[in-house]
C-alpha cells in the first residue's frame, strides 16, 4: 500500500513532459508509470503538469528581529501558497546570522514551525573567516551571503581586503549583494527627497558594476564559487557571461516583470528594492540572458515591510517587495507569453539550484528522489490580491495582476500541503541536506 498516488498527470521527467503515475512511500519517489497499486491517499493530477518541487534561493523571512513583518512560520505559508517547496533565506536578521551559536538559533526556530523545506546562509562579516572555513558540514547551510554594498540589516563587508578574507576563507558558495559601498555613499547626493525615481540614480549601474568586476577577480583569484545575486544591468549581463565556470548570477521575477519610469509612476516606494528597478533598456537584457540560459536561477528577493514604512517619505521608505508566493505565477504567466520555455524555468528553479548548491535529492523527478512537487494549471487564471497574501505584510507589487498559470498544489515529502490554495496539516519541512 503506498503512502499516495499522484495519477494522470502530465509530469516533467528527463526534459520531457510524459503521462506517468507517481507512487510515493515514506516521503519518497518508489514509483513512476501507469500504477495498478492501492494507495492511502490519490491527487488527480489531470489537466496538470506535475513539475519537480520548485526551490526559492533568495527570501528574507526576517526572524529574528523583525518579526512583525514576517517570520519563519508566515514566510514558509507565503511559500507553499506559491507552489515553492524550499527556500534559502537570508542572514540579514537582528542579531544576524553571522556565528554558529545564531545558525542553531535558527534552526532550533525553523523546527516545526516551517511548512517547506529550508537551508539558512551563514551571515560573512569582516571577522568571522574562522566561521567559514568550518560551514562544510553545517546541517542546513546552503552558503555564505555576502553584503559588498549596504541594504537592509547591518551585514556589510565592504573593503576589498575583508572581501578578499571571505571568499579565501569559504567553504561554501558565497552569494552576493553585488553594490559598492564606496559609490554608494558617494553618490547620496543624488538622492531627491520624497522622489523614489532617483533611486537607480543613486544606485547606479556603476555601483553594482564596479562590485561584481571586483567580486569575480576576488573569486577567481581564489578559484571559489561566487553566485551573484539579483543582477539589474545589461553591463553586469554581458561581463557576467564572459565569466561563467565558478561564477553563477541570479535574476529576480520583479526585474523581469515591471520597469522604470512606470513602475515608480505606478507604485512609488513599493518599486523600491535593491538594487533598483531599471529602465526598458536594462529589463530586455535580463530577458536577453533568460533566453540565452545566461542566468542560472531566479529568486524572488522576498523582502516583505510592512505598508506603514514602504508609506514613509523617500529615502526613509524601506528598499524590499514580497515575492514568494508570486514567484511561480509570475514565471508561468511568463511562458504562456512566450518569453521563456517550461524547461528554461525548471533549470532556473530546479535543476540548477540543486547543481550550484550541491542539494541532496532534490529537483528531478526521479525514483529514490524526495517527493516534493509543484502541480501548476498552465491554463488557470488568477488576479493576485493583497487580501490573499500570506505573508504578514499583506501586499504585493502585482495587486490586481491577472496571470494565467499558477500553482494549484504543493506537495512535500509526499504530503500535500496546499490544494487550490488552502494550506493543510502541520508546518513539518525540513532541512535540505548538502553534498
Amino acid at each position: 500500500m503506498l503512502d499516495l498516488i499522484i495519477k494522470n498527470g502530465s509530469c516533467f521527467i528527463d526534459d520531457n513532459i510524459k503521462q506517468q503515475d507517481l507512487g510515493i512511500e515514506n516521503g519518497k519517489i518508489v514509483k513512476i508509470g501507469k500504477l495498478k497499486e492501492d494507495a492511502r491517499e490519490t491527487y488527480d493530477a489531470q489537466n496538470l503538469l506535475v513539475l519537480p518541487g520548485c526551490i526559492d534561493t533568495q527570501t528574507h523571512f526576517r526572524e529574528p528581529g523583525s518579526t512583525d513583518t514576517e517570520d519563519l512560520h508566515s514566510g514558509s505559508r507565503a511559500a507553499i501558497a506559491g507552489g515553492i517547496t524550499a527556500v534559502f533565506e537570508m542572514p540579514n536578521t537582528n542579531p544576524p546570522t553571522s556565528n554558529k551559536k545564531e545558525f542553531q538559533r535558527k534552526l532550533d526556530l525553523a523546527k516545526n514551525r516551517m511548512y517547506c523545506n529550508y537551508a539558512f546562509y551563514f551571515g560573512a562579516t569582516a571577522d568571522n573567516a574562522d566561521d567559514l572555513a568550518d560551514l562544510k558540514n553545517l546541517e542546513g547551510c546552503c552558503g555564505i551571503k555576502l553584503f559588498a554594498g549596504s541594504s537592509t540589516g547591518n551585514l556589510l563587508v565592504a573593503k576589498e581586503t575583508d572581501i578578499e578574507k571571505v571568499f579565501k576563507n569559504s567553504s561554501k558558495v558565497v552569494a552576493v549583494h553585488s553594490e559598492d559601498e564606496e559609490i554608494l555613499n558617494i553618490n547620496k547626493k543624488l538622492i531627491k527627497n520624497g522622489d523614489v525615481h532617483s533611486h537607480p540614480i543613486w544606485r547606479s549601474v556603476e555601483c553594482a558594476m564596479s562590485s561584481t568586476r571586483r567580486i569575480v577577480r576576488i573569486a577567481e583569484k581564489y578559484n571559489k564559487k561566487a553566485h551573484v545575486l539579483h543582477i539589474t544591468t545589461k553591463e553586469e549581463i554581458d561581463f557576467l557571461s564572459q565569466h561563467k565556470g565558478n561564477i553563477t548570477f541570479e535574476i529576480t521575477p520583479q526585474h523581469l516583470t515591471i520597469y522604470a519610469p512606470d513602475c515608480y509612476n505606478k507604485l512609488g516606494t513599493y518599486a523600491q528594492m535593491n538594487p533598483p528597478i531599471r529602465d526598458k533598456s536594462h529589463y530586455d537584457r535580463l530577458w536577453y540572458a533568460v533566453k540565452n540560459n545566461l542566468n542560472d536561477t531566479i529568486g524572488s528577493d522576498h523582502a516583505p515591510h510592512l505598508k506603514i514604512n514602504k508609506d514613509k517619505k523617500y529615502p526613509n521608505s524601506p528598499s524590499g517587495m514580497p515575492g514568494v508566493q508570486t514567484l511561480m505565477p509570475v514565471m508561468l504567466n511568463h511562458i504562456n507569453d512566450g518569453k521563456l520555455s517550461l524547461n528554461q524555468l525548471i533549470k532556473l528553479v530546479c535543476e540548477n539550484p540543486v547543481k550550484i548548491f550541491g542539494i541532496q535529492n532534490k529537483g528531478f523527478i526521479k525514483e529514490g528522489y524526495d517527493a516534493d512537487f509543484t502541480i501548476v494549471d498552465m491554463n488557470k487564471k488568477i488576479i493576485i490580491k493583497n487580501e490573499n497574501i500570506e505573508s504578514k505584510c499583506r501586499w504585493s507589487p502585482f495587486n490586481e495582476v491577472e496571470f494565467k498559470g499558477t500553482p494549484v498544489a504543493t506537495i512535500i515529502a509526499g504530503k500535500i500541503k496546499m490544494k487550490n490554495g488552502e494550506i493543510l496539516g502541520d508546518p513539518d519541512g525540513s532541512p535540505l541536506i548538502f553534498n
